[in-house]
């Protein structure tokens, strides 16, 4: 074991300053008695275009900000590698996300308390961490909190093309809501966002801005975490190997006086790193040389994310982005209003309009979400379609479909294997050929007909289940929600990585915090639920 300095020994080590990392030096740094460490691989937030909420499209695959994932080939999407945007800069993927602000629902935790035996996961408990940190833009309620340092907004612009679809979907049988975040979502209206005066907010500006401040955290950017450091004889988790500059660094820990390592990579770093420090399936670490010291099968299994169907709509006699960007004067307009006002196309999340449903009745709860948007695409990064149109994206809240992802090479910078397993399960295609067929039975309400939508994606050809399949094959892509890599669960699951309070199985002093942790995916956009797991963790880490 390395001999400890006072300089370079914390109490806590938070790997990955991303939506769970960032609160976690908030909250820990309270104790002005706690010395804190902070470690991205990411530079600062300082790029112009994280904070305009249009950049995402600027962020996404750009080194500046994204790790710059890709699948592997999916069946499922019949051979098709994806994009796997993952937020490699201060803020983590709270920096390029789509400023969803969404819980989930009341079942979804229940699900959690049913998988760990603990009913610290409830809805209830949820909600009560969620008001926690909750800044919302009406009076506080039963449902929302005020004054915490997460800003809920509403959207600062509408689209008369994302009202008539509105109106549509209440045609359709989908209730108008003005609320997604009370436990029930079954409704169409538009979402609330992470915004704050027309600005995005990521977890960077929210929490680390103040606890940047404080003397007792460090905050280290542009530094690859290799390995947490474990002791085979006691199984402690002393420390942290990091790579800065070039040169090979370490952190360590005070476990002599209850310090721990907090690991919040996310569903994807989160397993390469426990992969590089001999923490997985023993036969997988075996073929890569890679010692074990605790052989959990689990890690980088039960992989589950939202795979959305982007069928585009043409539409005539309305207008949409698309056309309102492809001049001169009117990309010159849509600048000057979003530099006068925050407000206009500059301002707006990716998707302003969501609905949820049901795909059938035997559903038990709505499980498919819309992300609709007033604009059209062949794929992000590239320009927008000529032609006015609207996408309606549609995606499943629950896949039974489980997918991996691994390390295959003992190199810090190398990409892991991710494998989603897309529509691999028949209760997923089926889900995926009745969400389809739903979005065109709005389309085909009165309220859009004035306007002559004709789908351009995939196309009316496709009608039979096994066509559908296909198409949302051909079309599908993800939403970025990966989930489950390293999940809780009781004693008795064997692959479970986690226990109920987040600490990994048969090692001591380290915890996983971050979305990897959730048994199974929330209905809804990850962004908020994985603040709220980090909430938890402070609850159990102060408590002590």
């Amino acid at each position: 074991m390395t001999q400890a300095s006072s300089s370079n020994t914390y109490d806590f080590i938070i790997i990955g300053a991303g939506s769970a990392g960032c609160m976690l030096a908030k909250r820990l740094t309270e104790n002005p008695a706690k010395r804190v460490l902070l470690i991205e691989a990411g530079k600062n937030d300082n790029y112009i275009w994280i904070h305009i909420p249009v950049g995402y499209l600027y962020c996404i695959d750009n080194p500046r900000a994204d790790w710059r994932f890709k699948t592997a080939n999916e069946k499922g999407l019949n051979g098709r590698s994806l994009l796997y945007p993952r937020g490699r800069v201060l803020g983590g993927c709270s920096s390029i996300n789509g400023m969803i602000y969404m819980r989930g629902q009341a079942g979804d935790y229940e699900s959690w308390v049913q998988a760990t035996g603990d009913d610290s996961w409830s809805w209830e408990n949820a909600l009560k961490r969620y008001m926690s940190f909750e800044d919302y833009h009406s009076a506080a309620n039963q449902w929302h909190g005020k004054g915490g340092e997460w800003t809920v907004s509403k959207q600062r612009l509408r689209w008369p093309i994302m009202d008539r679809f509105k109106d549509a979907a209440v045609q359709a049988g989908i209730p108008a809501s003005d609320d997604f975040n009370r436990g029930d979502n079954f409704g169409v209206g538009y979402f609330d966002v992470s915004q704050r005066a027309g600005w995005r907010l990521n977890t960077s500006k929210a929490f680390l801005r103040d606890a940047a401040k404080r003397s007792n955290l460090t905050i280290i950017t542009e530094a690859v975490v290799n390995k947490v450091k474990i002791d085979p004889a006691t199984k402690n988790c002393y420390g942290v190997e990091y790579i800065k500059d070039g040169q090979t660094c370490e952190a360590l820990c005070a476990v002599e006086r209850g310090g721990e390592v907090l690991l919040s990579g996310g569903a994807i770093g989160s397993v390469q790193i426990l992969e590089r420090s001999g923490i997985g399936s023993a036969a997988h670490l075996n073929k890569l040389g890679i010692p074990v010291i605790a052989d959990l099968p689990g890690v980088g299994e039960n992989l589950q994310d939202h795979l959305q169907l982007r069928m585009v709509y043409k539409v005539s006699g309305i207008k949409t982005l698309n056309t309102k960007a492809n001049s001169l004067i009117g990309k010159m307009m849509i600048g000057l209003e979003y530099l006068f006002k925050r407000s206009g196309p500059m301002s707006m999340a990716p998707s302003q309009l969501g609905a949820f449903a049901y795909s059938s009745p035997e559903q038990k709860s709505a499980n498919l979400e819309y992300h609709v948007q007033p604009l059209s695409l062949e794929k992000f990064g590239e320009d927008l379609h000529s032609f006015n149109a609207f996408t309606a994206s549609v995606c499943n809240l629950r896949p039974t479909s489980r997918g991996s992802v691994h390390i295959n090479s003992r190199d810090p910078e190398a990409p892991p294997v991710i494998s989603p397993n897309y529509l691999s399960t028949e209760e997923d295609r089926k889900v995926a050929a009745e969400s389809l067929r739903l979005t065109r039975k709005i389309v085909q309400q009165a309220a859009l007909g004035p306007y002559s939508p004709e789908e351009y994606k995939p196309g009316a050809q496709y009608q039979s289940d096994e066509e559908l399949v296909k198409a949302a094959g051909d079309i599908g892509t993800t939403i970025f929600h990966p989930v489950g890599t390293c999940k809780m669960g009781r004693d008795d699951d064997s692959m479970a990585v986690l226990d109920s309070q987040l600490r990994v199985r048969g090692i001591h002093h380290l915890r996983v915090v971050d979305a990897s942790a959730m048994p199974t995916i929330t209905s809804g956009n990850t962004a908020a639920p994985t603040m709220m797991i980090a909430q938890r963790a402070v609850e159990l880490l102060t408590s002590e």
